[in-house]
């Protein structure tokens, strides 16, 4: 993508000009003419590239213009990674001085002759531009190449009989239109493009119902280009035409407010319905709003949008219809009617079939054109498509409106959002996506610049969260608190990415493909790589590298790292085989990112410290224990991560993470804004715990090995950091005391907060932390219940209690837990009842009870049937009887009367019910059915003891 590329080259060469003060006289004025040439290119791009499909001079001068930014980026690159070395000690620093300074001139004098062949680029690409008469296009005529108007006319002609999945979205949506409520009210149908919204919006609008409930009725489409007297000039065309009645005389060169007037006056006291298709910004239901009277007569305005904040945001009386994709049934019944002509689908290509159909996910608008590209094709061609529906999409002519309907979105988008969007071809097909670790990608890459207040971090999950607002990227899941925890992408939209993509120089393949790679390569993502699968690849302009899925591998000499690749930004080998540091990392000057999570690394070396501006280093789940001292001169690190979880067993009870010995001088990394886990153990404990305090910019903080005696001085260098988020703190053994009441003030941004270690007495300060989100207490084995002093933290979600206070009883206090969604209570021995006084808790979700052997289920059915949000419950290791007890089978003389009643009133809210208990080394789970049941009563029957009632 030019755009993009040009805009970060551009901000590299006004920082290249400013800090490399060594530079020639000379070639600082070529790079400051070359600067200025493609800062006068950037602004025509943005309008070209949407435009240069339609014409191949322009799309061979966009080429040209990407190819040059590339290729000076890789002269600035090359010419700082020369300039860098170690300077060494003693003689070897003064011997390397004077070597070096012949070197760098020689080096600047490269770099002269090299900008003299781009600047004579450049020059040649700016005459070819003016040769051409390029002028700069308009938004609308940007819009107009899209053939836009075409296709939504498309949509609206579509057959009664080549519709699936339709009936139940048409009757709902006519059913909120006709409900009778009074006012003007807005219903928004809002989804990806090609969902169908359009098709669907007119489905209802020309429904015999719809048409006889409302007075009056129009249809506008907006889209991208939209002016608003032409909108409000077509409502009264139609409105007037509808009863026959001759439109206003003038209308064509009235003005808007004189317009709005007109459309106002023609609907005051009448009931009416309009329907506003193809909505992509706020401004333009802003200005229609104010022709419509607000008036009780029960109208509506219905629109369909792509735009999720479109959707929710306009109105105040709006209501939102996310569009869902086809089921597999409704897409296979679509398939054949398009593939098939409506003829059931031929054994032979039934396969070939159902692999196609999986890609196109439910969305309607690939499957009739994906379809209808297949059909009265030979076996051969359909092989073809499946195995290269990217090309096809990019290549075949009946694709086209298919492609340019997602293009749409896309052409929309800012450059710096492009180059984001684009990113994600990077990764395999059906692949969920971790929302941090792409965030973090964005950010190596030059995508995600920090805009004050905001870090970089913060922008780059504003960049996702308005692709996802844009139905560009949906969520996989989120936080308790709504955050972005993982997302993914429609597999049709990832194949256009990935044709999209090869415009800058991006390749994506499975090691198995045959896939010839061009040293321009600029970042490149393999899946299941195997031995030297890279060994004999060189190239030079490759910026990022990632490999997913590798195979298990024994092999010592496995290369990772291609020759020649000293320009690397990201590096990210997690998963694969790797079982050592490869030796080919020290040497990547420029890199930025760097992760070897689930790798088999065992040892980082001393030359680690060589990676000046490395910002991410992810040891996460590595075999890794300790790190040199060398970290320490890594003075733009900040994201450090090493650390792994085991799981929590009847013998391995209380700790389940395990992190690292902070090397002396950690302090140093003043740029930290994650470090996790850090072990505080040892001889240097007190020291360790007095260094973190220099990390002020920390936002994530995790600490394990926690000694009573350092506890005073871990919360003193905690309260330096006045943007910490997250607190992780675990003590050294399950009966280490610590007090972290030394804190004098509570942290005013904390959102997740995790103790595990005994403590005297709740810390004061933690019910006075109102943005707390969760909290977890864990082995504190408190004398009595924290729940009065956390029940009013207003923004708490998530709560886990576990050997957290010795009592028989637990109290839920009335209104207290306003925003709680997950509740856990473990080993909580003595604890016999539960109660609420009045209503808590109204929006919890799940609940999770694990050895709480005492507990009486009736008291707990009494406080579950309150709780009318509750969708999931989940016991382990609990008594037999209490298990039996939530089983509707036999006749169990356990719940009689009102315990019944309960029971009922529960059931019938169908939450998800599962007891565990550990069998075997495993955790067993079993489910509410017949077959669990009578497992849980043979359970019962090899004990001694059993209560008659029970097996009843």
């Amino acid at each position: 993508m030019a755009e993009s590329a040009v805009s970060f080259l551009v901000e590299k060469l006004a920082m290249f000009v400013e800090k490399e003060v060594k530079l020639l006289k000379e070639v600082r004025g070529k790079i400051e003419f070359t600067r200025d040439e493609f800062e006068s290119m950037k602004a025509f791009l943005k309008s070209a590239e949407s435009l240069q499909e339609d014409d191949p001079e322009l799309k061979v001068w966009v080429k040209q213009v990407r190819e040059v930014s590339h290729d000076t980026e890789d002269i600035l690159d090359e010419f700082m990674l020369n300039l860098a070395g170690d300077d060494g000690h003693g003689f070897m620093r003064y011997f390397h001085k004077i070597k070096s300074s012949t070197h760098n001139l020689k080096a600047r004098h490269h770099i002269s002759s090299r900008i003299d062949d781009i600047k004579s680029r450049v020059e040649s690409i700016a005459e070819r531009h003016q040769r051409y008469n390029f002028t700069e296009p308009s938004a609308s005529a940007s819009t107009r190449g899209t053939s836009w108007y075409d296709l939504r006319e498309d949509a609206l002609l579509v057959e009664e009989g080549d519709l699936v999945g339709i009936d139940e979205p048409r009757e709902e949506i006519i059913k909120w239109l006709v409900d009778g409520e009074p006012g003007l009210k807005v219903l928004s149908i809002s989804g990806m493009g090609g969902l169908g919204k359009t098709t669907l919006a007119k489905r209802v609008y020309d429904n015999q119902q719809v048409k006889a409930y409302f007075q009056n009725h129009a249809w506008s489409n907006v889209s991208q280009s939209y002016e608003i007297e032409d909108i409000l000039r077509d409502m009264i065309v139609q409105l007037h035409g509808e009863i026959e009645q001759p439109v206003p005389q003038g209308i064509e060169s009235t003005d808007r407010i004189k317009l709005s007037q007109i459309v106002k006056g023609f609907l005051q006291q009448k009931r009416y319905v309009i329907v506003l298709d193809d909505v992509w910004n706020s401004n333009a239901l802003e200005s229609i709003k104010y022709a419509m009277p607000n008036s009780s007569f029960c109208s509506r305005i219905l629109i369909t949008t792509r735009m999720a904040d479109v959707a929710t945001g306009s109105f105040n009386q709006s209501t939102v219809y996310n569009l869902k994709y086809l089921s597999p049934e409704e897409s296979w019944v679509l398939f054949c009617k398009k593939a098939f002509h409506g003829d059931s689908c031929p054994p032979y290509l039934e396969h070939l079939s159902r692999q196609i159909l999986k890609k196109c996910e439910g969305l309607p608008l690939a499957i009739v054109a994906i379809g209808g590209l297949l059909f009265a094709k030979d076996v051969q061609e359909w092989e073809m498509i499946s195995r290269s529906l990217a090309a096809e999409l990019e290549s075949n002519d009946k694709m086209q409106n298919f492609r340019k309907i997602l293009s749409l979105s896309y052409n929309d988008l800012r450059c710096n959002l492009k180059s984001c969007f684009l990113y994600l071809g990077v990764f395999p097909e059906d692949r969920v996506i971790e929302s941090m670790r792409l965030i973090r990608l964005w950010i190596a890459e030059g995508f995600v610049k920090e805009r004050e207040p905001m870090t970089r971090e913060e922008v780059g999950q504003r960049y996702l969260k308005e692709l996802i607002n844009r139905s560009m990227v949906q969520i996989a899941e989120t936080t308790l608190d709504g955050q972005i925890r993982s997302c993914r992408v429609h597999d049709l939209m990832r194949e256009s990415i990935i044709s999209k993509s090869r415009d800058i120089n991006f390749v994506s393949f499975a090691s198995e493909q045959k896939v010839e790679l061009h040293e321009k390569v600029r970042r490149l993502s393999i899946q299941y790589t195997c031995n030297n699968a890279l060994k004999h690849l060189n190239l030079p302009s490759l910026r990022s590298l990632l490999i997913f899925d590798s195979a298990t591998s024994s092999s010592s000499d496995e290369q990772f790292v291609p020759s020649g690749c000293q320009l690397l930004r990201v590096l990210d080998l997690g998963g694969s085989s790797l079982h050592k540091f490869p030796q080919e990392i020290p040497v990547l000057f420029h890199l930025k990112y760097l992760s070897l999570r689930r790798t088999e690394v065992r040892i980082i070396p001393r030359s680690i410290g060589k990676l000046q501006n490395l910002e991410t280093l992810d040891l996460k789940h590595t075999l890794v224990s300790e790190l040199p001292v060398e970290i320490t001169k890594l003075k733009k690190l900040q994201y450090l991560s090493l650390y792994s979880y085991a799981d929590l067993t009847p013998s391995r009870p209380f700790c389940s993470i395990t992190g690292f010995p902070a090397p002396q001088g950690i302090g140093a990394l003043a740029s930290l804004h994650k470090l996790c886990y850090v072990k505080a153990g040892g001889d240097r404990s007190k020291n360790t715990m007095q260094e973190l305090g220099e990390l002020c910019r920390l936002r994530r903080l995790g600490v394990t090995d926690l000694k009573t005696d350092d506890a005073k001085e871990l919360c003193h260098s905690i309260e330096k950091m006045t943007d910490l988020r997250s607190l992780n703190v675990t003590t050294e053994s399950e009966f280490e005391f610590i007090d972290l009441d030394f804190l004098s003030s509570p942290f005013p941004l904390l959102r997740t907060l995790y103790i595990k270690g005994c403590l005297k007495k709740l810390p004061y300060w933690l019910p006075l932390m109102n943005n707390l989100a969760k909290v977890h207490l864990k082995w504190s084995r408190l004398k009595s219940s924290p729940l009065i002093a956390l029940q009013n933290l207003p923004n708490l979600m998530e709560l886990d209690l576990s050997n957290a206070f010795d009592v028989e009883k637990l109290v839920f206090g009335e209104r207290g837990f306003p925003k709680l969604k997950k509740l856990f209570l473990t080993n909580l021995e003595n604890l016999r009842l539960v109660s609420m006084d009045g209503e808590a808790m109204p929006c919890l979700q799940t609940l999770i009870i694990s050895k709480c052997r005492q507990l009486e289920w009736q008291s707990l059915l009494v406080v579950t049937r309150g709780l009318t949000l509750l969708k999931y419950l989940r016991f382990r290791e609990m008594s037999e009887e209490f298990a039996l007890a939530f089983y509707p089978y036999g006749s169990n003389r356990m719940r009689e009367g009102i315990l019944q009643e309960y029971y009922e009133e529960l059931m019938g809210r169908n939450p998800e019910v599962y007891f565990g208990w550990w069998e075997q080394d495993q955790w067993v789970r079993y489910d509410l059915s017949l077959d669990c049941y009578n497992a849980i009563k043979r359970r019962v029957m090899n004990r001694v003891e059993v209560l008659p009632e029970v097996l009843q």
